[in-house]
């Protein structure tokens, strides 16, 4: 099993005849079960053509009632992106991953007061995307490095995904679902989401989470895992060593007023019973301990 896809998903890629659209559906489609997977791009003006053996229509409506897609990643350029995701949710995609960075914080606050009344799910921006090991993969992370297994993986940081799926797997602990949901400060799914997903799935054992300095998502996550929570967590929280008031790397990696430290974060996961690593190299092991 896994959670948000699987081998079932039908899939619109939105914006596939960019060099980046194009790129990285190819390198899907030839992940796993890509080929029955990606049934669809959407490119305004292009319909009728055909982008790595998938078909292009005008709009995304067009694309699911045609294909019966339920599952959009996004790759349009930041001044269109969020626009991309509104005709998404209202042609009733179910799962919508944008991976476009520097999308606007106020298109993205608009669209968010838009999506309130929807079922859709927003993954992102700014993300890697998400992976099901073996069975399909959409964005950008590495399909190499994922083995199928019972651990999901949850975080803000692309290159922190990576990092620790190679620890897993190298140690032998395979990957349910990864999710990556990227780090701007207005985006769709939190920590707090994903963690509910995972401890419903029947197929994955325990979570590694890795979170970012700025805002209070892990510190809200860490409470309902305090109370909630049947499997283990492991965690590292990335910034540790970062000055107040300075970016790290994400637009939503920002301390304001005091709050969302590093240390903040670190003692709200530790004192609901998560196990918290201060080095990023030693998460595999950690979570191997927790098992």
């Amino acid at each position: 099993m896994s959670i948000l896809i699987n081998k079932d998903s039908r899939v619109i890629t939105q914006g596939i005849t960019g060099k980046t659209g194009q790129f990285h559906t190819h390198h899907s489609i030839d992940y796993a079960n890509g080929k029955t997977c990606y049934v669809a791009g959407v490119t305004p003006g292009k319909g009728g053509m055909e982008v790595e053996g998938v078909p292009v229509f005008n709009t995304v409506t067009e694309a699911r009632e045609a294909t019966d897609a339920n599952v959009s990643v996004i790759y349009v350029p930041p001044p269109f992106a969020a626009a991309a995701i509104g005709e998404a949710v209202d042609a009733g995609i179910e799962v919508v991953i944008c991976i476009t960075e520097g999308i606007p914080v106020k298109d993205m606050i608009m669209t968010r007061a838009r999506m309130r009344d929807s079922a859709t799910i927003l993954v992102g921006p700014n993300c890697p995307g998400v992976i099901t090991p073996e069975e399909i993969k959409i964005g950008i992370m590495p399909g190499y490095i994922h083995k199928k297994g019972r651990i999901g993986v949850v975080s803000r940081s692309g290159t922190l995904t990576y990092e620790v799926v190679d620890q897993l797997s190298k140690l032998g602990l395979g990957q349910s679902t990864c999710v990556g949901i990227g780090g701007d400060p207005v985006n769709g799914l939190k920590h707090l989401d994903v963690m509910k997903l995972f401890n419903d799935d029947p197929d994955t054992d325990a979570v590694v989470m890795c979170g970012e300095i700025g805002g209070t998502d892990e510190e809200e996550c860490a409470e309902w895992i305090a109370d909630n929570m049947s499997k283990p967590v492991a965690a590292f929280i990335a910034g540790v060593t970062a000055p107040p008031g300075k970016r790290m790397g994400h637009a939503g990696a920002i301390i304001s007023g005091g709050k969302g430290t590093a240390s903040e974060k670190i003692a709200a996961l530790e004192e609901a019973g998560v196990s918290v690593t201060r080095n990023p190299a030693e998460i595999g092991e950690l979570m191997r301990s927790r098992l």
